[in-house]
C-alpha cells in the first residue's frame, strides 16, 4: 500500500501542485483520523466522535473530487476554509482553549496556508485565521466556562492528549516538508535533464543550419560563378535578361540561407557584429541591385532618394545592415500589389563622430492591421493570414530585422493604414569613417534592367602561380573560369594530400584552400604546408576560400593564420581583389583605362593591410622621435592650459616654448585633463590600422592622473588594452619601448600584457629637481620653501615607487657635483641590467647633457641611451634644469 502511495505521490502525469496537494490531503486526514480514535478512548460524547469523524470523511471527499477535476486550488480552498472556520474553533475551544492543542493547530493552519495558496486567497485565509484566532482567545477570557476538554479527559490524560497531538502534528509537518524538499529536488533533475535535452536539440540544430548553409552555398557557387561567365559573352537580350534574373534569384536564395542560419544563432546566443568601415554608395548599390528587379516584375515603380550629405565611408555591420534593409524592402515588394515601393536615406549627425542613419521604406500595398502589428516581429507568424496565405516566405524577415536592430542599438517604428500602404523607419547608429559626402547619385540610371554590367578586365598577371584546393569539380571550374582573363596560371588539386605533393615541389605565389575536404581538411593542409620540410610554399599566402560562412568560422580561419577569408558564392570582381590585394605587386599588370582594383569592403584582417598589434602611449612618455618612428608607436597628446588658451603638446606648444612663456612669472601654465571621449576616439583611429592596440598609460596611482580616463576610453573596444606604467616620463616611455620590441617580436597581446606588468616593477624611476619655483607657481609647494632651497643649492630627489612619487631627500652643491652624486644614487643598489637607459631632461643643452653620459657611462654602460627632453606638462612641474634617470633592474 505504502509502495503504491510512494509511486502515486512520484507519478510523473501529476505536477507538483497536484502532488502537494494530494499530500497535505493525506496528513489532514490523518490526523484528524487518529484524533477521532483518540476520542473514542477519552470516552467523549457521541456527538464529539461523530462531527470529528464526519468533519474527517467531508475533507477526505472534498480533496478526493478536487483532485480528479484537477481543482487544486479550489480544493485547497475548500479544506482551508473548513480548517480554519470550523475545525480550529471546536478544537480550541473542545480541548483545553490556550492550553490545549488549538496552537499547534494554529501554525499547522498558516503553513498550509502559505504552502498551498497564493494571491488574494493566502492573505485572505491567513488573515482569518489570525482574527479567529484572537477571537477565541478573547471570548475564551470573558467567558472561561465556554472552554472544556473532551468528555471525561483530565490529570494526566490531558497531558497524554496534548502530547500525542504535538507528536501528530509534529510528525506531519516534517512529512510534508520531507516529501516537499523531494519532489523538488526530483523537478530540479528533470528540468536539468529538459535544459541538457534542449542544448543537445539546439547544438544538433545549429549544425543542421550550418551543415545546411554549406550544402546550399556550394551548388549556388557554380550556378553564380558560370552565369557570371555568361554575361560576360556577347550574347542577345534575352539570353541576358535571362542570366540576369538568375543572379538575382541566386542572391535572394542566398538571403534566405542566411536568414535562417542567423535565426538559429539568435537562439543559441552565438551571433555578434562584425564592425568594419564600409561604402555606403556600394552599400546601397547592391541592395538596389538584388531588388531592382522583383519590383520590375511585379510592375512596382521602385523609388530611390538618397539625401546628398550622408558620409561616403561609415562603420558598422555592413552585411547586417544590408540584410535588415533587404528583408524589409523584400517584404514591401512581396504585399505590395500596384503602386510603388520607395527608400529613401538621410542622416542625424551626431558629435565625436557619430551618426544616426535612417532608412524610411514606404510602400502602398495591402498595409497592416492595428491589432496585427505588436506581432510583427514574431519568428514564424504571419498576420492577416486570410489575406496573405498566397504568398511565399520563411516567416523570418522581420524578425531577423528586430533582433539585428536591438544588436546594433538602433529601432524601428513602423506606421500602417490598412489597405492603404505601410512605412518602416529604421534608425542605426554608426561611426563616421569619411567626412567626405556622397552627393547627388543616381541609382536608376546604375540598375537598368536587361542590361548586364560590361565586364572590365582590371589586371593581368601571366608571372603568377595559383594554387586551387577544392575537392568539388565545379567550384574548381567556377575559378578558373572566372580568372581566364587574368592569365594567372593556374594548378589545382582534390584535397589536402595532393596539395602538399604539388606545394613541395612548386612554387606558388597564392594558394586558395577549401576547408571540408576528405583525407586532409583544408586547415590541417595549411598547418601542414607552413611546417612542411623542404616544402617551396611555407611563406606562401594562403586563403581561405570555403562554404563555411558566419563570424565563428571567420574567427576560427582567423586564429589558424589564414591571409584571407572567401565565401561561396563568389564573384569573379571578389575573386580578383584579393588576388590583387595577396600577390606582389611586381606580378600584377594593370589594365585598361578603369584597371584600377577596389580596395574597399576589406573584410579579413590582414598582416599585408592592418597591423597585428599597435603601441600607444601618451606624450607624458616622452619618447624620442627616432622611438615613436622605430616602433610606429602612436602617442596621444596631453593639453596644457594657459591664460592664452588651451594648446595640444607636440603640435600647438613644445617645451621650449613653453619656458620661454613661463620665464614672466605672472605667467602660469596647468595640465588640462582629456575627456574619455578624446582616448575613445584616439583609439579608433588607430583600428584603421591595427587589429589590436595596447595603450602604455601613465600611472594610475598619481592623483589625478589619466589613467581612468584612458581605461574608460577603452571600455568601448574588444580589442583595446590599456596598460597601468606605473611611472612617468622615461618610466612609462621605457615600457613603451619595450612593448614595442615584444610586438616587433609577434607576441600576442596576452604575453605582452603579462610580461610588461612583471617588466614595470623592475624599472627603477627618479627625478632630481632643478627649480622649485614651477612647483610653487603651480602651487605643489610654498614660495618661500622654494627660495630657501635656492638660496641653500638644495635640488629635492623624487622617485617612483608602487606608482607614486616620493621623497627621497635633497642633494646639496652646484649643478655638476649635484648631478654626479644623483647618478651614482639612481645608479646603486639592486644590479641594473645594461639593456637601455633613459634619460630626460628639461631645457639642458647638448654640452651638459654629454657631460652627464660620461658620468653615467663612469658608474655602468648600456647598451642604448635614450635622452629627450620632456614634455610640456612634464617641465611645468619640475623646471628648468631638472632631469630624471631610468633603468631596469637585473633578474
Amino acid at each position: 500500500m505504502f509502495k503504491k502511495l510512494r509511486n502515486y505521490l512520484f507519478d510523473d502525469n501529476l505536477d507538483i501542485n497536484q502532488r502537494m496537494f494530494l499530500l497535505n490531503l493525506i496528513n489532514i486526514c490523518s490526523i484528524l483520523t487518529i484524533v477521532w480514535i483518540e476520542t473514542l478512548f477519552m470516552n467523549s460524547t457521541a456527538g464529539d466522535i461523530l462531527a470529528i469523524g464526519l468533519f474527517a470523511f467531508v475533507i477526505g471527499l472534498t480533496g478526493t473530487v478536487c483532485l480528479r477535476k484537477k481543482k487544486i486550488k479550489t480544493g485547497a480552498a475548500i479544506i482551508d476554509f473548513l480548517m480554519v472556520f470550523i475545525f480550529f474553533p471546536i478544537i480550541y475551544f473542545g480541548n483545553g482553549g490556550i492550553a490545549g492543542t488549538a496552537p499547534l493547530w494554529f501554525i499547522y493552519n498558516i503553513l498550509m496556508i502559505s504552502i498551498f495558496l497564493d494571491g488574494g486567497a493566502r492573505i485572505f485565509f491567513g488573515l482569518s485565521q489570525h482574527i479567529i484566532a484572537i477571537a477565541c482567545v478573547i471570548v475564551s477570557y470573558m467567558s472561561p466556562d465556554l472552554v472544556k476538554f473532551s468528555g471525561t479527559m483530565n490529570g494526566i490524560k490531558q497531558y497524554i492528549y496534548s502530547y500525542t497531538a504535538l507528536l501528530l502534528i509534529g510528525i506531519s509537518i516534517s512529512v510534508m516538508l520531507y516529501i516537499e524538499n523531494r519532489l523538488y529536488i526530483r523537478q530540479n533533475e528533470i528540468a536539468k535533464k529538459q535544459a541538457q535535452e534542449i542544448e543537445g536539440l539546439v547544438a544538433s540544430q545549429n549544425r543542421f543550419f550550418s551543415s545546411m548553409s554549406h550544402e546550399i552555398r556550394t551548388p549556388i557557387n557554380t550556378i553564380i560563378g558560370l552565369n557570371e561567365m555568361i554575361l560576360r559573352e556577347n550574347i542577345s537580350d534575352e539570353i541576358t535578361e535571362d542570366a540576369v534574373n538568375i543572379r538575382a534569384a541566386g542572391r535572394m536564395l542566398l538571403n534566405t540561407i542566411n536568414d535562417i542560419l542567423d535565426m538559429s544563432k539568435f537562439s543559441s546566443g552565438d551571433m555578434h557584429l562584425v564592425i568594419d568601415n564600409y561604402k555606403t554608395g556600394d552599400m546601397l548599390s547592391d541592395i538596389v541591385g538584388m531588388l531592382w528587379l522583383r519590383a520590375k516584375e511585379k510592375n512596382l515603380e521602385f523609388k530611390i532618394n538618397v539625401a546628398p550629405d550622408i558620409p561616403t565611408e561609415l562603420k558598422g555591420d555592413e552585411m547586417r545592415i544590408k540584410q535588415v534593409l533587404m528583408n524589409i524592402l523584400n517584404n514591401a515588394i512581396k504585399y505590395t500589389k500596384e503602386g510603388s515601393v520607395s527608400l529613401s536615406v538621410e542622416c542625424d549627425k551626431k558629435e565625436d563622430g557619430n551618426i544616426s542613419m535612417i532608412y524610411t521604406v514606404e510602400d502602398t500595398g495591402m498595409g497592416i492591421k492595428k491589432e496585427d502589428i505588436p506581432y510583427l516581429f514574431t519568428a514564424f507568424k504571419r498576420v492577416d493570414e486570410s489575406n496573405t496565405k498566397h504568398i511565399e516566405g520563411t516567416g523570418l524577415g522581420l524578425s531577423i530585422v528586430k533582433q539585428f536592430l536591438d544588436l546594433m542599438g538602433g529601432k524601428v517604428t513602423v506606421n500602417s493604414v490598412y489597405t492603404k500602404g505601410s512605412t518602416f523607419i529604421v534608425e542605426i547608429p554608426q561611426k563616421i569613417a569619411s567626412t567626405e559626402e556622397i552627393g547627388e547619385y543616381d541609382y536608376s540610371k546604375k540598375h537598368k534592367l536587361s542590361k548586364k554590367g560590361k565586364y572590365t578586365q582590371k589586371f593581368e598577371a601571366p608571372e603568377a602561380r595559383l594554387l586551387v584546393v577544392d575537392d568539388n569539380d565545379a567550384n574548381i571550374l567556377v575559378v578558373t573560369k572566372l580568372l581566364r582573363e587574368t592569365k594567372i596560371q593556374i594548378d589545382t588539386a582534390k584535397n589536402g594530400k595532393e596539395a602538399l605533393e604539388k606545394t613541395l615541389d612548386n612554387s606558388y605565389n597564392l594558394i586558395f584552400m577549401d576547408h571540408l575536404m576528405p583525407e586532409m581538411d583544408g586547415i590541417e593542409c595549411f598547418r601542414a604546408i607552413r611546417s612542411q620540410i623542404g616544402g617551396k610554399n611555407r611563406d606562401t599566402n594562403i586563403v581561405i576560400l570555403t562554404a563555411n560562412a558566419g563570424e565563428e568560422n571567420r574567427k576560427l580561419y582567423a586564429t589558424e593564420g589564414f591571409n584571407g577569408y572567401l565565401v561561396k558564392p563568389i564573384s569573379g570582381d571578389e575573386l580578383e581583389n584579393e588576388i590583387y590585394r595577396q600577390l606582389p605587386k611586381e606580378l600584377i599588370q594593370l589594365t585598361g583605362t578603369e584597371g584600377i582594383v577596389s580596395e574597399d569592403k576589406v573584410a579579413w584582417l590582414n598582416a599585408n593591410r592592418k597591423r597585428r598589434i599597435a603601441i600607444t602611449t601618451e606624450s607624458t612618455a616622452d619618447l624620442p622621435a627616432k622611438v615613436i618612428a622605430r616602433y610606429d608607436i602612436a602617442v596621444f597628446a596631453a593639453r596644457v592650459k594657459t591664460k592664452d588658451g588651451v594648446f595640444r603638446e607636440g603640435k600647438e606648444i613644445d617645451t621650449n616654448g613653453l619656458l620661454r612663456y613661463m620665464e614672466n612669472r605672472e605667467n602660469i601654465a596647468t595640465p588640462l585633463l582629456p575627456a574619455a571621449g578624446d582616448y575613445e576616439s584616439f583609439y579608433a583611429e588607430q583600428l584603421k590600422t591595427a587589429n589590436n592596440v595596447i595603450h602604455i598609460s601613465i600611472s594610475g596611482a598619481i592623483e589625478n592622473g589619466a589613467y581612468g580616463l584612458a581605461k574608460e576610453g577603452a571600455s568601448s573596444f574588444d580589442n583595446v588594452t590599456v596598460i597601468d606604467s606605473r611611472h612617468i616620463s622615461s618610466g612609462q616611455g621605457l615600457v613603451a619601448i619595450f612593448a614595442g620590441r615584444m610586438a616587433e617580436a609577434g607576441m600576442g597581446v596576452a604575453e605582452i600584457k603579462h610580461r610588461l606588468g612583471y617588466l614595470s616593477k623592475r624599472i627603477r624611476s627618479s627625478f632630481m629637481i632643478g627649480n622649485m619655483d614651477y612647483l610653487a607657481r603651480s602651487g605643489l609647494t610654498s614660495q618661500t620653501y622654494a627660495n630657501l632651497t635656492k638660496l641653500l643649492t638644495l635640488r629635492p630627489l623624487i622617485v617612483m615607487k608602487e606608482g607614486k612619487f616620493k621623497s627621497k631627500g635633497m642633494i646639496i652643491g652646484s649643478d655638476k657635483r649635484a648631478w654626479r652624486k644623483y647618478i651614482s644614487l639612481a645608479l646603486s643598489g639592486k644590479k641594473v641590467a645594461k639593456t637601455a637607459i633613459f634619460i630626460t631632461h628639461v631645457g639642458l643643452s647638448k654640452k651638459e647633457l654629454e657631460y652627464i653620459r660620461s658620468e653615467i657611462e663612469k658608474n655602468q654602460k648600456f647598451d642604448a641611451y635614450y635622452f629627450q627632453q620632456t614634455s610640456p606638462v612634464v617641465a611645468i612641474s619640475f623646471g628648468p634644469g631638472s632631469f630624471g634617470i631610468s633603468v631596469v633592474e637585473e633578474k
